[in-house]
C-alpha cells in the first residue's frame, strides 16, 4: 500500500492530501529560510501555540449557532485571530519592557499552550457539535482530511510561494543589511510584517497536516538543512523548499498507508533525516565538507 501512496495510486483523497502536504512543505521550507536568515526562528513556535485557544473558541462559536464546528476555514479564522493576538502580545512585551525577546516568546508560548489545552478540554466536555478530532490539530493527521481541506492547504501554500518569490529581494536585503535596505527606500518594518504574515499563513495551513506542536519544525528544519549546502539566500530557499516538499510528500504517504501513524511526527522525522545528511555532507557547512565558504547573496 505504501508503494501505491508514493506513486499517487492510493485513491483520489489520499493523492490530494499527499500533494497538499508536499506543497505545504515547500512553502514552509522556503519561508523558514528567511526566518533563519532574519534570526527569528523561535517566533513561529509562539505563533503556533497561540492558535490553540482560537481553535477551541471558533469551534464553540460555530457549534453554538448550529454550524459544523469542525469547518476548517472557520477554525483557521479563529486560529489566525488568536495567533495575531499572541504576536501582538509578544511584540509588546519585547518592545515596551526590558524582557528579552526569547523570554517574551517563552511566556507567550507557555501561556497560549496552557490556555489552548484548557479551552479544548472544555470543548470536549460540553457536548456541543462533534469535537472529536480537534486533538489532531496538536500533532496533525493528514490522512483524515477531506478533499476540500487538502485543496485549501495546497492552494494556500502555492499562494505563499508566489508571494515569497515576489518579495524575495526585499527579504534578502532586510535580512543581511537592514541599514542599507532603509537607505534604498525599503520600509523594513513592513517587510518584517510581510514575512510574519507569510509565517502565519504557513502555520495555519500546517495545523491540519503537522499540528501546532511541530509546525515550527517544518519551517526551520528544512531551512537549517539547506544552510549546510549553500551561502546564497535564493539557492537556500530552493533547497529548503525541496527538502520540505519531500518530507511532506513522504510523511503524508506513510500516514495514508499506516493510519495509526501521526502525520506530523513522521514528516518532521523525515525532515530531520535530511538535516542529518546535510550536517554531515553539506558542501558549504557540512562536518565532512571539503572546500571553502562563499559569500551570501
Amino acid at each position: 500500500m505504501l508503494i501505491d501512496a508514493l506513486f499517487l495510486q492510493a485513491g483520489y483523497n489520499a493523492t490530494l492530501v499527499t500533494l497538499g502536504a508536499a506543497a505545504l512543505g515547500a512553502a514552509a521550507g522556503a519561508v523558514g529560510s528567511f526566518l533563519i536568515l532574519r534570526r527569528r526562528a523561535l517566533v513561529p513556535d509562539a505563533m503556533a501555540h497561540a492558535t490553540l485557544p482560537g481553535l477551541g473558541i471558533a469551534f464553540l462559536i460555530m457549534a453554538t449557532f448550529g454550524g459544523e464546528g469542525r469547518y476548517l476555514p472557520g477554525l483557521l479564522l479563529g486560529a489566525g485571530l488568536s495567533a495575531l493576538a499572541g504576536l501582538w502580545i509578544l511584540q509588546t512585551l519585547a518592545s515596551r519592557t526590558r524582557l528579552p525577546e526569547d523570554a517574551a516568546i517563552g511566556t507567550v508560548l507557555s501561556v497560549s499552550y496552557g490556555a489552548g489545552i484548557v479551552v479544548l478540554t472544555l470543548v470536549q466536555g460540553l457536548g456541543l457539535g462533534r469535537p472529536a478530532g480537534l486533538e489532531s490539530f496538536l500533532l496533525g493527521q493528514a490522512s483524515g482530511m477531506l478533499a476540500a481541506d487538502a485543496q485549501l492547504i495546497a492552494g494556500g501554500a502555492g499562494l505563499a510561494l508566489v508571494l515569497l518569490v515576489l518579495l524575495r529581494r526585499a527579504f534578502v536585503m532586510v535580512a543581511f543589511d537592514p541599514l542599507h535596505a532603509r537607505v534604498a527606500g525599503i520600509d523594513t518594518g513592513r517587510v518584517d510584517l510581510a514575512l510574519m504574515a507569510l509565517v502565519l499563513g504557513v502555520v495555519l495551513l500546517g495545523l491540519r497536516v503537522v499540528g501546532a506542536i511541530l509546525i515550527v519544525a517544518l519551517l526551520i528544519t528544512p531551512a537549517a538543512a539547506a544552510r549546510m549546502w549553500t551561502d546564497r539566500a535564493g539557492i537556500m530557499a530552493l533547497i529548503a523548499a525541496g527538502i520540505g516538499a519531500g518530507a511532506g510528500y513522504g510523511g503524508a504517504a506513510l500516514s495514508a498507508s499506516f493510519p495509526g501513524l501521526p502525520t506530523g511526527p513522521v514528516i518532521v522525522l523525515l525532515a530531520f533525516a535530511a538535516f542529518l545528511v546535510s550536517l554531515l555532507f553539506g558542501s558549504a557547512r557540512g562536518v565532512l565538507r571539503r572546500g571553502g565558504n562563499g559569500g551570501v547573496a
